[in-house]
């Protein structure tokens, strides 16, 4: 669990290679189809080989609920312990994670949870989150979201919620009928509201998560990342191994024992602990 950007598919990931694990994905915009860098879905590169579950599944002009989530999750998690396998849930969207927790009596029957929460102090967040949407203009989010623009569209439903549609409404409304300086200024306008409504998500998040401990009392292990956003490179490499990664494999390799699940760390060529963020990790009883 975490707020947007913290880490969370990059600790899934890694802790899927060292555990035999597959990933269930619980955010709710990414489980649309298309919008890959709008919504910042996770490469095959960077999923290194790692199955992921309801990823980019749905029409995108559809509307998928938390219920809809917490049937197809449950399917999911269902499946991956067939395997033999550990469900790791990951992912942004709470309300999809607290209906599968506490709203789906055969999932609370069959699992119990290891909740891992990435936190990073909120004005480091904030200005990552403001690179990171920089990052995304230049990987081409323009023009991905053109490719769904229309002017009669609902922006209250389905892929079309996610940030970076809405704002960018106006600009592409101007089309041609404006200078180029006057299009320009449009555009700084709609990504600087994309940076300040990632960031008012992100502190939303934190504090849905808050809630969420408070009200039901998870035993949530809180995961202080900022020290890895303030570094950069191997350093910071460094850092994610050892206050994230490590400590969540060593957290996960407590929960499974104590469950009597045998834990299974693979070998890993980077060391011997796991990077980002993970919503659940799920074990059948």
């Amino acid at each position: 669990m975490g707020a947007t950007g913290t880490g969370k598919s990059r600790l899934a990931i890694d802790l899927a290679t060292r555990f035999p694990a597959e990933i269930v994905n619980s955010d709710k915009i990414q489980i649309y189809k298309g919008l890959d860098i709008l919504t910042n879905k996770v490469t095959e590169e960077e999923c290194r080989g790692v199955p992921h579950h309801l990823l980019g599944i749905v029409d995108p002009n559809s509307n998928f609920t938390s219920m809809d989530f917490q049937h197809r999750a449950s399917l999911a998690v269902e499946s991956i312990h067939a395997e033999g396998r550990l469900p790791i849930v990951a992912g942004g969207s709470n309300s999809y994670i607290e209906a599968l927790v506490n709203n789906d009596p055969e999932f609370q029957l069959r699992c119990e949870c290891c909740f891992l929460w990435i936190d990073v102090s909120l004005p480091v967040l904030h200005s990552f989150v403001s690179q990171r949407v920089d990052k995304m203009v230049r990987a081409g989010l323009v023009d991905e979201a053109a490719q769904i623009f229309d002017p009669l569209a609902d922006y209250s439903r389905g892929i079309r919620r996610a940030i970076g549609v809405p704002e960018l409404d106006q600009y592409f409304r101007g089309g041609s009928t404006v200078d180029a300086k006057i299009r320009a200024r449009m555009l700084n306008k709609a990504i600087s509201k994309i940076k300040e409504n990632t960031c008012t998500l992100a502190s939303r998040q934190i504090q849905k998560i808050l809630r969420l401990y408070n009200q039901w009392n998870w035993k949530m292990h809180r995961i202080d990342a900022t020290e890895v956003f303030l570094k950069r490179g191997d350093e910071a490499d460094e850092a994610w191994e050892r206050l994230v990664a490590g400590r969540s494999t060593l957290i996960v390799d407590q929960f499974l024992c104590e469950k009597n699940h045998a834990p299974t760390i693979l070998p890993s060529a980077a060391s011997s602990s796991v990077p980002i963020a993970v919503a659940v990790a799920a074990a059948s009883r």
